[in-house]
C-alpha cells in the first residue's frame, strides 16, 4: 500500500477554502446553473512537469502502465473547487487536472474515475504518480486533457468519503470538468464540449453516471462524445453481493468491502442504529473508526477477521442478503449506472476475464440493463493481464491502453 500524506502546510488553506464553499456564492445561477457555485475554481497548483515523452514513459512504466500512447510531455495539476455533498450541502472536492506539456488549444477532455481507496492520500491528487494516476497521465500524454476527480472524503476534500454513492461520483465528476474548464485558460488552453467518460472498478459506475448527466445536458457547455467504463461493480443487489455471500470472492476482500460498504452506506442511509447491530464484537467497536479516510487498507485487513461470519451479525448478513430500509436506497443508488437511460454516444464496456475482485456478471448485467433501454453495448475481454498479482488491477493497465486508442479513433486530429 502507498503511504503518502498531503502536506501539512496545506492545513491552513483547506479550512479557509471550506469556508469559501460554504459561503453564499456569487453568481450561483450563472450560465451553466451551477447551484451553490458549483464547479468554482478555488485553488490550483502545479504538482510536476514531465517536460519530454522519454520522462513520461518513465514515469508510467515505474507505476507499471503502458507506454505506447506517449506522445507529449505532462503537466500535472491540483484543482480544489466548489460542489455539494451527498446530502447536497456545499463542500470542497479536489482532483488532478493533466495537460499534454507545449500542446495548445482547443482539448478534448477525458474525465477518468478511480478505483476505490480507503485512505484520502490514495486518490489522484495526493498521488499524483502512482497507480490511480497513472490513467490521467497516459491521457495527457496522447493529447487529451485528463481529469480525475478525487471524490467527496478523498484527497484533500473535507469529511468521509461516500463510497458508492453514485450520485454523488457523478457531481463530483461533473464539477471537476466545470473546474478545469475554468483553469484552463491560464495555461493558453481550452476545453472542448465533447467530453470521453471512462474510470475503473468503483470509477466505471461513476463514468456511467456522469455522463448520464452530460446527456441530460446538466451543463450547457458539456456533452457526452463516448462512454467506456472498465470492471464496474453494477449490480451490487444481484451480482456482487451474492458473490460476496456465496464465496464467490476471496472471503478476506468480502469483509473489506462488506465493512467499508455498511458504514458508508450507513452514513448516507441509515443503515443501522449503532454499529453492533451488524458487527459482531470486538469489530462493533473499531470498524467504523477504521473508515475515516485516515486508516489504509492494510490497517483495515489487520484489524478485522478472515471471514464475514466473524464480522457480521445475523441482522449484518441479512443486510447484505436480503436489502430493506437504507441499505435498500444505498443500493437503488449505487446500482442506477446502467438502469433506466440509453447512452446514444459509442459505447464500449470492458472486463478482465477471471476478475478477483468484481464478479464478471456485474458487466453482463450493466450490458442486459442497457439492452433493456434498446442499445447494444460491446462487451470487451481484456484478456489475462495481473498488476501486482491482481486481475482485476491488470484490467486498470490493460484498459487505460485500450480506453487511449479507442478514444483517439473517436477524435479528429
Amino acid at each position: 500500500m502507498r503511504t503518502t500524506t498531503p502536506g501539512r502546510m496545506l492545513a491552513p488553506v483547506l479550512t479557509a477554502l471550506l469556508l469559501l464553499a460554504l459561503a453564499p456564492a456569487a453568481g450561483a445561477t450563472a450560465a451553466g446553473g451551477d447551484q451553490h457555485g458549483r464547479g468554482a475554481l478555488l485553488w490550483a497548483e502545479p504538482l510536476y512537469t514531465l517536460a519530454t515523452p522519454g520522462e513520461v514513459v518513465a514515469e508510467l512504466e515505474s507505476a507499471g502502465f503502458g507506454t505506447e500512447h506517449v506522445r507529449h510531455g505532462v503537466r500535472a495539476f491540483r484543482l480544489i473547487y466548489r460542489t455539494v455533498d451527498a446530502h447536497g450541502d456545499p463542500t470542497v472536492a479536489s482532483g488532478l487536472l493533466t495537460l499534454p506539456h507545449g500542446r495548445r488549444g482547443a482539448l478534448r477532455a477525458v474525465s477518468y474515475a478511480h478505483g476505490s481507496e480507503l485512505h484520502r492520500a490514495e486518490a489522484p491528487s495526493t498521488a499524483p504518480h502512482g497507480f490511480n494516476a497513472a490513467p490521467a497521465v497516459t491521457y495527457a500524454a496522447a493529447g487529451f486533457a485528463g481529469v480525475a476527480p478525487d471524490y467527496l472524503g478523498l484527497g484533500l476534500g473535507p469529511g468521509t468519503h461516500p463510497w458508492l454513492n453514485l450520485r454523488s461520483a457523478s457531481v463530483a465528476s461533473l464539477d471537476m470538468l466545470r473546474a478545469a474548464r475554468r483553469f484552463l485558460p491560464l495555461t493558453d488552453r481550452s476545453l472542448r464540449p465533447s467530453v470521453l467518460a471512462t474510470g475503473f472498478s468503483q470509477g466505471a459506475a461513476a463514468a456511467m453516471g456522469l455522463g448520464r448527466l452530460l446527456q441530460a445536458g446538466a451543463d450547457r457547455r458539456f456533452t457526452l462524445g463516448a462512454l467506456a467504463p472498465n470492471s464496474g461493480a453494477y449490480d451490487l443487489r444481484e451480482v456482487q453481493l451474492p458473490a460476496m455471500l456465496d464465496g464467490e470472492l476471496p472471503a478476506k476482500l468480502s469483509v473489506l468491502n462488506a465493512a467499508y460498504a455498511l458504514v458508508a452506506f450507513d452514513r448516507v442511509f441509515d443503515v443501522y442504529r449503532e454499529p453492533a447491530q451488524v458487527f459482531l464484537a470486538p469489530y462493533a467497536d473499531t470498524v467504523e473508526g477504521l473508515i475515516d479516510g485516515s486508516h489504509s487498507w492494510r490497517e483495515l485487513a489487520m484489524a478485522t477477521p478472515a471471514t464475514l461470519a466473524e464480522l457480521l451479525t445475523t441482522q449484518g448478513r441479512q443486510l447484505l442478503a436480503n436489502p430493506t430500509g437504507g441499505m435498500a436506497r444505498a443500493l437503488r443508488d449505487a446500482d442506477s449506472g446502467c438502469r433506466g437511460w440509453a447512452p446514444r454516444v459509442p459505447l464500449r464496456l470492458y472486463l478482465a476475464g477471471g476478475d478477483e475482485q468484481v464478479a464478471n456478471a456485474n458487466t453482463i448485467s450493466c450490458r442486459d440493463d442497457l439492452g433493456a433501454s434498446g442499445v447494444r453495448a460491446p462487451v470487451v475481454d481484456l484478456g489475462a493481464h495481473d498488476h501486482q498479482g491482481s486481475r482485476h488491477f491488470g484490467a486498470n493497465v490493460r484498459g487505460t491502453a485500450a480506453t487511449a486508442s479507442w478514444f483517439t479513433e473517436l477524435t479528429p486530429s
